[in-house]
């Protein structure tokens, strides 16, 4: 088996990326800068959004996007069960309560239904402030229907749109590139190196509200703003002739440090430009694999996006029926690393996790834990080929055949 094919997910770095990271390298700037700078007016425009603030990891855009709505103790938002931990820690981080909503079996997506049913389930004191809805593998939500919903029940929505870069999906009749912000007040991306382009790590939160942007850029460098436009200070920030000091910044609010490097800029920017080349190439793998998984059905069933719509195919999952192959999750994935096929499991639902337990938040999901008994992610990575995808198909009939 190919190596190139040996794990679920991993980069592709080419002589142009190494050049772009050099070139940082021997410049005056390796944290926040001009690379930084440049990189965020560009995934602006490739989303369509006017506003892109750049972080250290989606996991800091998930809480900087909490911080910005101002949740806290006292507040709670919904997250559906199927996503990874990241994203009901990121709101959690400032304290305030999470509610895990239900998700299509088949799916895996949180529905307008499913958010409906978690806030009527889940009595709390604390006044519902936000949605994150996730969407997995890249296939979108019913984003419009979500924000009907959450404006209904004056809830923020903030997108988890980590595997979805490259992305769109259909609207009132328009094709809507996801972390444009048409249907939420922000966007959070990730460009963890499993991801469609990478950073090494680094994250990005998109929106169409300045007001928003603003706080999320202090949000992640400790609280400072050096904007005279926004100092309250002035005795200070000014000299006697109304010209600003330039050493001054001041602070309202503490905050993390979770910038952005000028290195993982670099890399991330070099990486954005192949973005149409890299979804292309995933498209491709995905509808290899779905023409060759047919002879599988109903025992292997691949998860394909909802038509009209364009995947950011982050992952490629199948729904497997276990019982009927006669053999448990763990075994056809050791026997799949036999043949050299590295596959994972996306997600183990939160709210089965201890720690959400020990809090007495443990709702009954049938739909989260039907869709976590039967997924199977397989590799999918633009490094890959069709003989790739053969292979990896190849293999996993001999698994089963062997059960």
């Amino acid at each position: 088996m190919n190596r190139r094919i040996s794990a679920y997910g991993r980069h592709l770095i080419e002589d142009d990326d190494i050049a772009a990271v050099t070139q940082v390298l021997r410049g005056d700037w390796l944290t926040t800068g001009p690379a930084v700078a440049q990189f965020e007016r560009a995934f602006a425009e490739a989303v369509e959004a006017p506003f892109a603030i750049s972080c250290s990891s989606a996991t800091a855009g998930l809480h900087m996007a909490a911080m910005a709505l101002q949740l806290g103790p006292g507040s709670a938002v919904v997250v559906p069960s199927v996503t990874f931990l990241a994203t009901a820690s990121g709101p959690h981080f400032t304290g305030a309560d999470v509610i895990f909503a239900d998700v299509d079996p088949v799916s895996g997506l949180l529905t307008p239904e499913g958010l409906e049913e978690a806030l009527t389930r889940q009595k709390t004191e604390a006044p519902v402030r936000a949605v994150f809805p996730v969407h997995l593998r890249g296939q979108a939500c019913d984003m419009a229907g979500l924000q009907d919903v959450a404006h209904r029940h004056g809830m923020a929505v903030v997108e988890d749109a980590c595997h979805a870069l490259g992305g769109s999906y259909v609207a009132g009749g328009e094709q809507v590139t996801v972390g444009s912000c048409r249907h939420s007040d922000m966007s959070v991306f990730s460009f963890h190196p499993v991801k469609t382009i990478a950073a090494g790590e680094g994250g990005m939160v998109t929106t169409r509200d300045p007001h928003l942007a603003d706080l999320l850029i202090r949000s992640r460098n400790h609280g400072m703003e050096r904007r005279e436009s926004h100092w309250t200070e002035r005795s200070m920030a000014f000299d006697e002739a109304g010209i600003p000091n330039p050493w001054y910044y001041e602070m309202h609010a503490p905050a993390p440090n979770y910038r952005m490097s000028d290195v993982n800029a670099a890399l991330a920017r070099s990486q954005l430009a192949k973005l149409g080349r890299f979804v292309e190439k995933r498209q491709a793998l995905a509808a290899h694999y779905e023409a060759l998984l047919r002879d599988l059905t109903p025992v292997v069933q691949p998860v394909m996006p909802v038509p009209g719509t364009q995947s950011g195919w982050h992952l490629f999952c199948v729904l497997i029926d276990f019982a009927a192959i006669g053999m448990t999750r763990a075994v056809l994935m050791a026997r799949l690393r036999e043949f050299g096929v590295g596959t994972q499991v996306h997600y183990i639902p939160v709210h089965c996790q201890p720690y959400w337990k020990a809090r007495g938040n443990s709702p009954h999901l049938p739909g989260a834990l039907a869709y976590y008994n039967r997924t199977l992610s397989l590799p999918l990575h633009q490094g890959m080929e069709d003989a790739d995808v053969v292979e990896v198909v190849e293999a996993l009939r001999i698994a089963i055949k062997a059960g």
